[in-house]
């Protein structure tokens, strides 16, 4: 069995605290994430036309996940604000529905990884929320890490 580290989240009592980052090493970080909204073909059509009632869906997802990484510290009880130096989000239609990747990155002495994983999330989210008058049956899935960098655990690449 593997044994698991040490729960940073925890104080001398066992209770949740946020991990003091004061006496770490300031480093460049970088994460990235993806997800994909599975829907129906001819969903996907009308987001490529841009033809659905409530606007430009993959522009709007967009915005929608670049404000959701800024916002990561306020929304994710133990993740501390960070001063992020880009975050970068991208949709892409698919044969199977809009793929979401975010790329966020700082300099800082935490990673960045749930900024990413935010940015995708609420941006998937935000994809269901314009097409659900057209396709309730879509599929918010697959959100997960790619990678990371920096920190003292250095580089990380998920095994696909």
């Amino acid at each position: 069995m593997t044994e698991l580290p040490e729960f940073s989240h925890l104080d001398a009592e066992g209770v949740a605290t946020m991990v003091d980052v004061s006496q770490k090493t300031e480093t460049h970080r970088s994460a990235t994430a993806t997800g994909l909204v599975r829907m129906d073909e001819s969903l996907r059509q009308h987001i490529a036309k841009k033809a659905l009632p409530k606007g430009d869906v993959l522009t709007v997802a967009k915005i929608a996940g670049i404000l959701a990484a800024k916002k990561c510290g306020e929304l994710i009880p133990l993740c501390h604000p960070l001063p992020l130096t880009d975050i970068q989000v991208r949709l892409a239609l698919t044969e199977t529905g809009i793929e979401i990747t975010a790329t966020a990155s700082c300099v800082g002495r935490t990673g960045v990884e749930m900024e990413a994983l935010t940015a995708v999330s609420v941006a998937a989210l935000t994809v269901y929320d314009m097409c659900k008058s057209v396709d309730k049956g879509m599929v918010i899935e697959g959100v997960r890490l790619l990678s990371k960098t920096g920190g003292k655990s250095g580089a990380w690449h998920a095994q696909l």
